[in-house]
């Protein structure tokens, strides 16, 4: 047995995995997160705004956290496991900072990237890459969430040019995004678009009024007949099949990027139950309290080798879709149960912005639903295991 002290923070010493390029970008990152997002995220998430969204886009551009994976063009270059790693800092610190860093690469930059000619990549994606210019990602509709084949955006051929009309809800960066990968049914299928956003019959109104996710620029997009050159479809993505391969990569930034809510809620409430007194001791002394410790730190361990896991198989060219719904669909709901649990530690402190487990809660509760409902990777992984179709 090894004589090596135990790591609370890191009680199965996961440390061990990583190389030391991965230890340099998490703690990079980290750093990051806890100099510029945690004295601020409380406020910026009771006002419901991310005010200098514009500013932290560039600085994490600066720190090459923007399309991470990706090849050329000002990317990173980065391994899935150092993606993966970034993500989870990113969201310890808030869902929000996350969802800006995953749509903006794994959504945006990456479907230009993979499906955009030579001319859409050198055009978007170093700008991108820098975070001067913010994109979004329009799939979901109003009427259309879980079922995009029945998308109601529609692009029309109007002599060389598109005409692009229809509508998107619940659009992460949506009215600060300078650029727009659209979605929109045409007479040959789904086809991709990318749209600047200052093109005539473009807006993009601003959602308010949420309780999840308020740290974050949530939006709609409003596409009123707006003409496109040729050259703003992307050639190389046909049908359904490409918005859900982009889908699939930003889910897997979420299976690390949930672990990372979690931790910070276990860690406030491990603190919390060192320190709080009541019955003339600590609570953490008492054995209900040690029950819920040691069943969050099970959970989300066990959360962060599922996510290593996946990532080496990424990094190996050897990830299925259905393993990525494994994963967000135990991740985000175990982050969950974490949550409620660490919030039950704290007790009426746990409510409180003074303290991120609630804010992570409720956070939470919506990446549970974005890309992909419970529901949707159940009868994903149903369909693997039995062969057979659930969905309709």
């Amino acid at each position: 047995m090894s004589s090596t002290p135990f790591d609370p923070i890191d009680p199965l010493g996961l440390d061990d995995l990583l190389e030391p390029e991965d230890l340099a970008v998490r703690d990079a990152v980290r750093a990051w997160a806890r100099d510029r997002v945690l004295p601020h995220v409380a406020e910026w998430y009771e006002r419901g705004e991310l005010p200098v969204i514009r500013e932290l886009a560039k600085e994490l551009g600066a720190l090459g956290a923007l399309g991470m994976p990706l090849e050329g063009y000002g990317c990173a270059g980065a391994s899935a496991v150092q993606y993966g790693l970034a993500c989870l800092e990113l969201e310890a610190a808030d869902s929000g900072i996350r969802s800006l860093v995953s749509v903006q690469g794994s959504l945006a930059m990456y479907a230009i990237h993979r499906f955009g000619t030579e001319e859409q990549k050198q055009r978007w994606l170093p700008s991108m890459a820098a975070g001067e210019l913010i994109g979004c990602f329009g799939l979901t509709e109003p009427d259309v969430g879980s079922d995009p084949a029945a998308m109601r955006t529609h692009a029309r051929r109007d002599g060389d040019d598109w005409v692009l009309s229809g509508r998107k809800m619940w659009i992460t960066n949506g009215s600060v995004a300078g650029v727009a990968v659209v979605w929109a049914r045409t007479e040959d299928g789904v086809a991709g678009f990318v749209v600047p956003t200052d093109s005539p019959g473009f807006s993009a109104p601003e959602i308010r009024h949420k309780w999840s996710l308020r740290a974050s620029v949530t939006s709609e997009l409003v596409m009123d007949d707006v003409r496109l050159p040729a050259d703003a479809l992307l050639p190389g993505a046909r049908g359904l099949r490409a918005p859900l391969s982009c889908l699939n990569h930003a889910r897997y930034g979420i299976v690390w990027g949930a672990m990372g809510a979690a931790r910070a809620s276990f860690e406030a409430a491990l603190e919390y139950a060192r320190t709080r007194e009541q019955f003339g001791r600590p609570i953490g002394g008492f054995q209900l309290t040690q029950a819920k410790l040691a069943d969050m730190a099970l959970e989300l361990h066990k959360g962060l080798l599922l996510a290593h896991h996946l990532g080496r198989r990424m990094d190996a060219g050897r990830l299925r879709p259905e393993q990525v719904s494994f994963g967000k669909l135990n991740n985000v709901r175990e982050a969950i149960e974490i949550c409620r649990t660490a919030r039950t530690v704290l007790g009426a402190n746990g409510i409180s912005l003074e303290y991120p487990v609630m804010r992570h809660a409720t956070n939470l509760e919506s990446v549970l639903t974005y890309e992909g409902t419970v529901e949707m990777h159940q009868l994903v992984l149903g369909k693997a295991l039995t062969g057979l179709d659930a969905f309709r």
